[in-house]
């Protein structure tokens, strides 16, 4: 993995192997960054979507594995209680057989095959935080309140 900072973005080139996730929140930890959102495209190996079952209060997780284009990825890196979190979605490309599929949802890990493109734009001016949701058990945005 290499990074650049040009202007006020975080330009970042994923190679095989690296894991997404942690590598974002790793270079927002080491570059100081309490907030952030960011989107990519790329060439996967493994990903873990996942989808909240609200009546379960609880996330299911399906993984895929094989030659993954990662069309769309988008998310954000905010300061929880326990530190960075993240928050991110993505939309897969693949070949099962003959046919061509796409899956997408909330990610949990994505394992790169070839490259990843992403850019990271740090929060200007401010921070984000996250506050916790007693009704659906998740994490929203907060912006300062109580």
């Amino acid at each position: 993995m290499e990074y650049r900072k040009y202007g006020g973005a975080v330009y970042i080139r994923m190679d095989r192997g690296d894991e997404i996730i942690e590598n974002i929140i790793g270079i927002c930890r080491k570059e100081g960054i309490a907030s952030a959102t960011f989107s990519g495209i790329g060439g996967c190996s493994e990903a873990q979507i996942q989808t909240f079952l609200p009546e379960e209060g609880a996330f299911e997780t399906r993984t895929l594995c094989g030659m993954l284009e990662l069309l769309s990825l988008n998310g954000n890196v905010v300061s929880g209680d326990d530190g960075l979190c993240h928050h991110t979605h993505a939309v897969f490309a693949y070949k099962e057989g003959d046919r061509h599929l796409v899956a997408g949802g909330h990610i949990k890990s994505v394992t790169v095959l070839y490259t990843a493109e992403i850019e990271l734009r740090p929060v200007a001016g401010g921070s984000i935080g996250k506050k916790y949701d007693p009704e659906t058990g998740t994490g929203f945005w907060s912006f300062g309140e109580k």
